[in-house]
C-alpha cells in the first residue's frame, strides 16, 4: 500500500490529469483540457506510477493506451472523484440553499460577450459567492461535466448520451459566407469561391471543425486548400487578412466584428449547416439558475449578433 503522505494533497490533481489523458489518448490532449503544459501531465502521471509501483499508460503506441492497472485506476478514479465532488455539492447546498460555489464552461467564441452579465446574474440574483470560468471548446466541456469540475456547460453539444443533466436551449443559428471585404469573385457555389480562395475553418479536434468537414463531405465538397485553427478570432483574423474565406455562424463572428476586422458576410449557398447552444447542467443542483443563464445567454447573443453582425446575422438566427 503506497504512503499516504506521498500522495497527498497532489493526488486528487494527478486522478484528474490522468483522467483526462486516459480519455483523449494523449498526453498533450489531456494537459490541454486541463490548462498545463505536457510536461506538467507527464510528471503528475510519473508520480501516480511512482506511487503505486506500476505502469498506468502503454507509451510505445499511438495514441497511448491504458494497462490493465491504468484501466482498474481509471475506473476507481472516475468513482473518486464524482463522489467528492457530490460531497462537495451536498455540502455546499446545505444551510440556507444558496449556491456558493459555481463552476461554468462557456464556449470560447461567446465567453467574452457572456462574462460580465453572467457573473452579475449569478452573484446579485442567486447569492453565489465564488465563481470559476473555463472557456473552450464542447469537449473541454465534455470533460468537465464528466468529472465533475464543472456544474454548467454554456455549449454547442447538448451531449445527450450523457445521463443526469438538464438542458436549456438559448438559440439554433444557421452558418454564414463569410468572405473577405475585398472580395469580387463568384459567391454562386463553394467550388466557384474556392478556386479563387482556401477555406479557412475550425480544426477537426473541434466540434465546430467536425461538423463542417462531414456536412462538406455529404455535399461532395472538397477543397484543394485548407487552414484550419481552433479559435474563432483565428479563423476570422485569416479571412480579413484576405487569406482564404470561412463558413461560420454569427456568435463565431461577434468577437471579430467587435475588433472591427472588415468582412463581407452573405447567406450561405449550400443548405442544412447549423449549430445550437445549450446550457448544460447537472440535474437539481442549481435551482433556476441554468434557466435564467439560458434567457440571459439569448438575449445577450441576440443583441450582439443584430449589433455588431447585422442583418444577415440576426435573420440565420432562430429567437424561438
Amino acid at each position: 500500500m503506497p504512503d499516504r503522505r506521498t500522495l497527498s494533497p497532489g493526488l486528487i490533481r494527478s486522478l484528474e490529469v490522468f483522467i483526462a489523458v486516459a480519455e483523449t489518448g494523449q498526453m498533450r490532449s489531456g494537459a490541454r483540457l486541463l490548462g498545463l503544459s505536457q510536461p506538467a501531465a507527464s510528471q503528475h502521471i510519473a508520480a501516480l506510477e511512482k506511487a503505486f509501483a506500476t505502469q498506468l499508460i502503454d507509451r510505445s503506441v499511438r495514441p497511448a493506451r491504458l494497462t490493465h492497472a491504468g484501466m482498474r485506476l481509471h475506473n476507481r478514479a472516475q468513482k473518486i472523484l464524482h463522489a467528492l465532488s457530490d460531497m462537495e455539492s451536498e455540502l455546499r447546498h446545505i444551510g440556507e440553499g444558496s449556491i456558493n460555489l459555481l463552476r461554468v464552461g462557456i464556449q470560447a467564441s461567446i465567453a467574452t460577450t457572456l462574462t460580465p452579465s453572467l457573473v452579475t446574474l449569478a452573484q446579485q440574483e442567486f447569492g453565489v459567492e465564488d465563481i470559476t470560468l473555463h472557456a473552450g471548446q464542447s469537449g473541454n466541456h465534455e470533460h468537465l461535466l464528466r468529472t465533475k469540475q464543472a456544474d454548467l456547460a454554456i455549449t454547442s453539444n447538448p451531449f445527450l448520451d450523457m445521463d443526469g443533466l438538464e438542458r436549456h436551449h438559448i438559440l439554433k443559428e444557421d452558418y454564414l459566407l463569410v468572405l473577405p471585404a475585398d472580395y469580387d469573385g463568384p459567391t454562386s457555389s463553394l467550388e466557384a469561391i474556392q478556386r479563387k480562395l482556401p477555406l479557412v475553418r475550425f480544426g477537426d479536434t473541434t466540434n465546430a471543425g467536425r461538423q463542417i468537414a462531414q456536412h462538406l463531405r455529404r455535399l461532395r465538397f472538397e477543397p484543394d486548400r485548407v487552414i484550419q485553427a481552433d479559435r474563432s478570432s483565428m479563423v476570422t483574423s485569416c479571412v480579413a487578412a484576405g487569406q482564404g474565406f470561412s463558413l461560420l455562424t454569427p456568435t463565431l463572428l461577434i468577437d471579430g466584428m467587435v475588433e472591427n476586422m472588415q468582412l463581407r458576410l452573405l447567406e450561405l449557398p449550400v443548405v442544412g449547416l447549423s449549430r445550437t447552444l445549450t446550457v448544460v447542467a447537472r440535474k437539481g443542483e442549481l435551482q433556476n439558475l441554468p434557466k435564467a443563464i439560458a434567457a440571459l445567454s439569448k438575449q445577450k447573443l441576440t443583441h450582439h449578433i443584430a449589433e455588431y453582425v447585422g442583418k444577415i446575422g440576426s435573420q440565420s438566427v432562430d429567437r424561438s
